[in-house]
């Protein structure tokens, strides 16, 4: 399963994902932590001071050829016969069989259609396989030779050994089949045929052995008649002689479902390979697992509406929410575990989790709590802040015995530094978008202990909002630079009504007025500015 939090995620996003996933993976399952975005300064020093690795970057979760419960069927070498690939695909009750080379990359396809059809039309008369193969096949024994590579023409023999030298029906090229007709045995020596294979497990005296061996031909037993081992003996062929290798069709597994669904409407074949990224085979797809395809499994943290959340979470089943937002328009399918709490922090949750479970929480994941607890609380100068906040970050630095002050300063200075970013990554490292029927309202928060340098800047700051404002068809689009210091905002804005504003917040709107006590958007700009839309 895959846990994350939202788009252009902060400390409490990327820490509560992380928390929960170690937690996860302690009560036995198989947890992944992601981040849906690069990592902010802020959250770069808290990875960095308590030496946890970032989670992995995630962009989509849609359906994937991986994710399908595609047949792992077995590949086999162009060097197996025929008979040998049947007899596998029957015993596993399989139809394809996909044939590859030494670097485990396809080279052609067998279907048991094929096979049947091989017997009906196939040449009876050649041979083109090894030695091993037709010991194996026909269950033989060796009685001279060793293997070699066998290719020639089948020669059943029931003529009379003069008629046999008068005719000339033996040579170099002959694979021979023959009861004990000894005569006829020397006569195919002599000729230097290929093979002869000695039906019926009759013993063949020492003196023709030695002849044969004399003379390079090998020599096997079976225990079967001399019909028998002629109607089974072209299926110890190669499989390769029969196998198909024109216009194979095959997925790798990182393929996207929706692109596999396009490709079967075009393309009538009844199996394809799936292949890794390198292009070895893995397994064999139909149509029957793209109609019931499994889903990837996601948690989601510190969200839970579709705009913050990942790309194809449609396609995806939602396990579970651990959130401290407003209830947003995500939909499930079936009943999932929704744990939704007024606190300043995600982290809170997560660590109240951890005590339920009665886990023990180890010091790196300690300071990964605490950090997303006083990152998203202000060091509890939020309003959002609540004494169970207080209580989790208390417990937590037993722990961790941090010097909280100093602490929090330095991390709050470390993510708040804007320099050597341009305004398109500061208005965007933390940019949220909100629903309000028709109307939809875009905010972005960016907290910083210089203010300075974002006035600076303050005309392209404006154009740019602007800029987004159009292109996103926003009623609003909000840029709030939050001093923690001074605890409060400075707004830079577009909107269609500035009186929104006004009555929002109580202000003369201009651009960069500062709003006193204004730190959170969650639960003092967001509600209210959409209260404000909805009562206009």
């Amino acid at each position: 399963m895959f846990i994350f939090g939202h788009k252009n995620p902060d400390t409490d996003s990327i820490t509560s994902a992380l928390a929960l996933s170690n937690l996860k993976n302690k009560l036995g399952y198989n947890a992944i932590a992601c981040s849906l975005g690069n990592i902010n300064k802020e959250t770069k020093y808290v990875l960095d001071y308590f030496n946890v690795n970032k989670p992995i970057l995630l962009d989509n979760v849609k359906t994937q050829v991986k994710d399908l419960d595609y047949d792992k069927v077995e590949s086999i070498t162009k060097y197996r016969s025929i008979l040998f690939s049947y007899r596998k695909m029957e015993a596993n009750n399989i139809r394809t069989l996909p044939v590859v080379d030494d670097n485990k990359r396809i080279i052609g396809i067998v279907t048991m259609k094929d096979i049947a059809m091989s017997l009906i039309k196939g040449n009876y008369y050649k041979l083109d396989t090894c030695l091993d193969n037709i010991l194996k096949d026909l269950d033989g024994k060796l009685l001279i030779g060793q293997n070699k590579e066998i290719n020639g023409n089948i020669v059943v023999i029931s003529l009379y050994h003069k008629t046999l030298r008068k005719e000339s029906v033996l040579d170099g090229n002959s694979v021979v089949i023959v009861g004990d007709m000894y005569e006829a045995i020397s006569t195919a020596i002599e000729s230097k045929v290929q093979l002869i294979i000695l039906t019926g497990g009759k013993k063949i005296p020492a003196k023709y052995l030695a002849a044969a061996k004399q003379n390079n031909v090998s020599i096997i037993s079976v225990n079967t008649d001399t019909y028998t081992a002629s109607k089974l003996i072209n299926q110890c062929n190669y499989i390769s002689t029969i196998m198909k290798t024109d216009n194979l069709s095959s997925f790798y597994e990182n393929e996207y479902l929706e692109d596999v669904k396009e490709e079967l409407v075009t393309n009538r074949h009844s199996y394809y390979p799936v292949l890794d990224k390198k292009g070895r085979y893995l397994g064999v797809l139909n149509r029957l697992h793209v109609l019931k395809p499994n889903r990837k499994k996601v948690i989601l943290v510190d969200h839970n509406e579709i705009t913050q959340s990942i790309s194809g979470l449609n396609e995806a089943q939602i396990l579970e929410i651990v959130d401290h937002h407003k209830i947003g328009d995500i939909k499930t399918d079936e009943p999932i575990n929704f744990r939704n709490m007024p606190l300043g922090s995600t982290c809170t949750i997560v660590y109240y989790m951890y005590k339920e479970e009665n886990i023990e929480i180890d010091k790196a994941t300690a300071g990964l709590l605490i950090s997303g607890i006083l990152s998203d609380t202000l060091y509890f100068k939020s309003p959002t802040t609540t004494e169970k906040d207080k209580s989790a970050v208390a417990d937590l630095n037993n722990i961790l015995n941090l010097d909280l002050d100093k602490y929090s300063y330095d991390m709050f200075k470390a993510g708040t530094s804007l320099e050597n970013e341009s305004i398109e990554e500061i208005f965007n490292k933390d940019f949220k978008e909100f629903d309000e029927g028709e109307y939809r309202v875009g905010v972005s928060q960016v907290f910083t202990l210089d203010i300075d340098d974002v006035f600076r800047r303050k005309d392209d700051f404006i154009s740019y909002i602007n800029e987004i404002n159009k292109n996103r068809n926003h009623y609003i689009t909000l840029l709030l630079i939050t001093d923690i210091l001074k605890n409060g905002s400075y707004i830079l804005y577009k909107i269609q009504n500035d009186s929104i504003l006004k009555r929002a917040f109580d202000i003369v709107p201009s651009q960069g007025v500062f709003i006193d006590g204004v730190v959170s958007r969650k639960k003092q700009v967001v509600p209210k500015i959409l209260a404000e839309i909805k009562d206009n």
